[in-house]
């Protein structure tokens, strides 16, 4: 027994020690990839010139990258609100000589694209250069960069003026060619977001709309162009009309860029504002590194101002996605909000083309009830759409960005009969027993009967009515104005102030001003909900919800397809949607 004890306490110090030393191990580690990260950190906020890549996607909320230990990607990716912040702070930060706007094709949309362009003229108070350089410069990257001191074009690069286009996609022949019957239910004539399953061309309604819209950001887009060029809108409208401009040789004669240069030369430009002696190397720091030093407020105020991110389409339940606005994780945060004593009021950053309208309606209530103990005001995005819009209409003030896009105050149902296409093509049929008449409804196995189309209809309607009436509450509009401008119709945000859908122009940070004045708060910091995210861990979240195979299969068709990936993702969303009522633009259209 005396050699038993002996060897069990001997063993158990021995495990004791080894727990240490690997503990110790780890922290050894750990601390070793922190030095190395801050030194990493420092070197690259030692950057006397501060690089804008316009070709990176720009969401509402940063995101941390603890992957970027492994060499994968940046340590962290801006938000909008960061960047915007950031861009305020290197107005004034002495190691900031300057800024370089890389001009890549730009995924982001115009509201964002805009947002950048007012923070980059603000920057330009500072007396600070600004310099931009493309190889390939589209018209959205030309707007945003166009504050610009000089704006240069690779001799050989591309230069668009050419005016904008709207293309959609129809479906109705490959529906009739499968024998696909869709069952379609909407409620306002320029509700157009069912029109591609039962039309072939574009309604004139429709039409009406997006010739509306696009005429509406082309104006902005002018604005910025004619004030680089120092030219009339007009002219420059005339030169898209003509297309006067189709090589760098006339984007360079008509004032539209600086100079036709190479990178190496654009360089050496760079060294003569900075003092760089040739020889040394240039110092530049990303946008997303300098952010990520300076996205805390360092106000050390208790009283709390919090921006509250809703981006993506609207679903039920849980969140399992990037990007995407869960009306039980989002509840969950306004909740938390509403119970913070500190927190004295709320922005809610809208970046959404709507999706399910239970979600929204879920939303919604509790924002109202949010609204009962403290100030809330809206701040749009890019979009601000259908269920964008009905989580947005009860707040205090509501602002938008002039080419915002919002509106859309419309409701939909849509779901698919494969009856025709199974049998006829595959000799599939249906039977089956049931004890009530619309037990089996909604269903994909048979058409739906007259009496059940109507009271689809009848749902949509009523919804519709429900939407109508919380945007005439919410707005003070009479229900006869609001019917007005209703009708599923999007407006740009300058059109929408003139109706009364939105109370401003202006970003996050004239929203964040405007809360403050309700609130009577002079000292006050402020906080974004919910907490940014590792890529890390929504990576481990994913393949958390969802079986390995699942997700290893979504990834390899997002690779294989690429940009078709997003017209099989909509498809996907299409399928579960079957039977609801939607307040959704889920054919988002694309200006380009």
């Amino acid at each position: 027994m005396k050699e038993f004890f002996k060897m069990f306490f001997a063993s158990m110090l021995s495990t004791i020690v080894l727990s240490i030393i690997g503990i110790l191990l780890v922290v050894g580690v750990i601390s070793a990839l922190t030095s190395s990260m801050n030194e990493k950190e420092t070197k690259k906020l030692e950057g006397s010139v501060l690089v804008v890549d316009m070709g990176k996607r720009i969401h509402e909320q940063g995101q941390a990258n603890s992957l970027a230990v492994l060499g994968s990607g940046d340590d962290y990716v801006p938000g909008l609100y960061d960047i915007t912040r950031a861009l305020e702070q290197a107005k004034t930060d002495d190691k900031i000589k300057g800024i370089l706007i890389k001009m890549s094709p730009s995924p982001n949309g115009w509201a964002t694209l805009q947002q950048l362009q007012q923070a980059l003229r603000d920057f330009k108070t500072s007396k600070k250069f600004i310099y931009a350089y493309g190889e390939d410069i589209t018209q959205s990257a030309y707007f945003a960069a166009s504050p610009a001191d000089s704006i240069y074009l690779n001799p050989a690069g591309g230069f668009d003026l050419k005016g904008f286009a709207t293309i959609l996609a129809f479906f109705k022949g490959t529906l009739d060619k499968l024998e696909l019957q869709p069952e379609i239910f909407y409620a306002g004539k320029f509700k157009s977001a069912t029109e591609p399953f039962r039309a072939e061309k574009m309604s004139e309604p429709n039409r009406l709309q997006i010739q509306a819209f696009q005429a509406g950001i082309w104006n902005q887009y002018l604005e910025g162009a004619a004030a680089y060029a120092h030219v009339s809108k007009n002219t420059i409208h005339q030169w898209a009309q003509k297309g006067s401009v189709v090589f760098p040789a006339d984007a360079l004669k008509y004032n539209l860029v600086a100079g036709l240069l190479y990178w190496d030369q654009v360089e050496q430009r760079l060294r003569a504002k900075t003092g760089t002696p040739e020889g040394t190397a240039m110092k530049y720091v990303a946008i997303g590194d300098y952010a990520s030093a300076h996205k805390i407020d360092k106000r050390t105020s208790e009283n709390k101002i919090a921006v509250l991110y809703a981006e993506g389409n609207i679903v039920d339940g849980e969140q399992d996605d990037e990007h995407q606005i869960a009306s039980r994780t989002l509840c969950d945060d306004i909740i938390k909000l509403r119970k913070d004593d500190n927190v004295k009021a709320v922005v809610l950053r809208v970046n959404s083309p709507g999706g399910s309208a239970l979600a929204s309606e879920v939303i919604l209530r509790e924002l109202e009830l949010l609204k009962q103990k403290k100030h809330l005001v809206v701040s749009m995005g890019d979009y601000a759409a259908s269920g964008g819009y009905y989580i947005s209409c009860m707040a205090d003030s509501i602002f938008a960005m002039p080419n915002t896009i919002t509106g859309s105050i419309g409701v939909f149902s849509l779901m698919f009969s494969m009856d025709k296409l199974l049998k006829n093509r595959m000799g599939v049929n249906f039977d089956g027993v049931k004890n009530a008449p619309y037990a089996d409804v909604p269903t994909a196995t048979r058409p739906l009967t007259v009496e059940e189309g109507q009271r689809m209809q009848t749902m949509v309607d009523t919804i519709y009515s429900l939407f109508k009436r919380h945007v005439a509450t919410g707005r003070k509009l009479s229900p006869e104005n609001v019917d007005s401008i209703a009708q599923g119709r999007v407006w740009t945000g300058t059109d929408a102030l003139a109706i009364g859908l939105v109370d401003g122009l202006g970003g996050i940070d004239r929203a964040v001003s405007c809360v403050a004045g309700l609130a009577k708060l002079k000292d006050y910091r402020v906080v974004t909900y919910p907490e940014p995210t590792d890529k890390l861990n929504m990576i481990l979240k994913k393949f958390n919800n969802k079986t390995d195979s699942k997700a290893a299969v979504k990834t390899a068709i997002k690779e294989e397809i690429g940009s078709g990936y997003e017209w099989f993702q909509k498809f996907q969303d299409l399928r579960k949607m079957n039977g609801k009522a939607m307040m959704a633009m889920p054919f988002v259209p694309v200006v380009e």
